[in-house]
């Protein structure tokens, strides 16, 4: 995919907005890394009062996959998982505008070899991430200890999305970036030796998964794990970007390889994806992203989990000229 170009279409005024933000945006990613972490935070309050369906969302995922926590406790992670989003809109400015350098003193890395030792041979790559509210700061920080290709959904609004491709690739050398719908691309790279960054662990629906358990509840599962694996020939090695309660940074782990994928049973790899998964989010479970809809994709005859909670509607596309 090629490189993001500025084009003058992007100045129009109706754009002015979005730029107005991402300046404001800049500065504040020059602050502190620890009076961001407040801001983020006074940001997941507020976010707790003025984002009604997503709250709802979260406190319906937390009760469905924590059923022995009580109200109390529930109510407290769901306090906390929303100071982790605020948090994550920080660090999303800091991924995008801070340098290698200051990326660089604010976090550790622990076997980084599960990932060097394969490349280091030739062998493609699929790393595993998932989707904790770290994502956008752990792929920079990831991308600055071995070189990764990722994934990236284009934004409907042309200067977010200029601005979101010009940060992503910032950091990475020789990176290359496919969009998510480029299952050839992504298979090619991994057959080159490539390492490709890929998250399965949201909903996206049957048609090309399966329902595997999460939590004790059928949910459903992307194969493209399994796929990578088999097609591109691949290890799956997954990392974690876990934010230190301290407020000193970040730990980025690499796991050794999950050796049984591909087993040649979608199910089964998909079993086991979400097995790692799972057991992930119970470590940390405050800084999982549970506003997402992981679960609205329910089996023959199951009830809807979201039932009540207002859709988001979808809007067409404008696209800069």
């Amino acid at each position: 995919m090629e490189k993001p170009r500025f084009r003058a279409a992007l100045l129009h005024p109706r754009y002015w907005l979005t730029w107005l933000l991402f300046a404001l945006w800049f500065l504040v990613a020059q602050l502190p890394y620890r009076w961001q972490l407040g801001i983020g935070r006074a940001l997941g309050r507020l976010m707790l009062r003025l984002a009604p369906s997503r709250r709802t969302i979260a406190e319906r995922n937390l009760a469905l996959c924590f059923p022995e926590l009580s109200d109390e406790a529930r109510a407290e992670l769901l306090r906390r998982n929303f100071d982790s989003n605020g948090i994550a809109l920080m660090e999303t400015g800091m991924a995008w505008f801070r340098s290698s350098r200051w990326l660089r003193k604010r976090f550790t890395i622990e076997g980084l070899e599960h990932l060097q030792e394969p490349q280091s041979r030739g062998q493609g790559v699929v790393l595993l991430a998932m989707h904790f509210t770290t994502l956008e700061i752990g792929a920079q920080l990831m991308s600055l200890c071995h070189r990764i290709d990722g994934m990236y959904r284009p934004h409907k609004n042309p200067v977010y999305d200029y601005m979101q491709r010009k940060g992503r690739e910032r950091h990475g050398e020789d990176s290359e970036v496919f969009q998510r719908k480029d299952v050839r691309g992504m298979l090619r790279a991994l057959q080159r030796g490539r390492a490709v960054w890929y998250a399965p662990d949201q909903d996206y629906g049957i048609k090309q998964g399966v329902f595997a358990p999460l939590f004790g509840v059928p949910a459903a599962t992307v194969t493209g794990t399994s796929r990578f694996a088999r097609v591109g020939r691949a290890l799956v090695v997954p990392y974690t970007v876990t934010r230190l309660e301290d407020g000193s940074g970040y730990r980025v782990k690499v796991y050794p390889p999950i050796e049984e994928i591909p087993s040649g049973d979608e199910l089964q790899d998909a079993v086991l994806v979400n097995q790692f998964v799972e057991a992930r989010m119970r470590e940390n479970p405050d800084q999982y992203m549970w506003v997402h809809r992981r679960f609205k994709t329910r089996p023959e005859g199951a009830p809807n989990v979201y039932e009540g909670v207002r859709k988001k509607k979808k809007k067409r596309r404008k696209a800069a000229k």
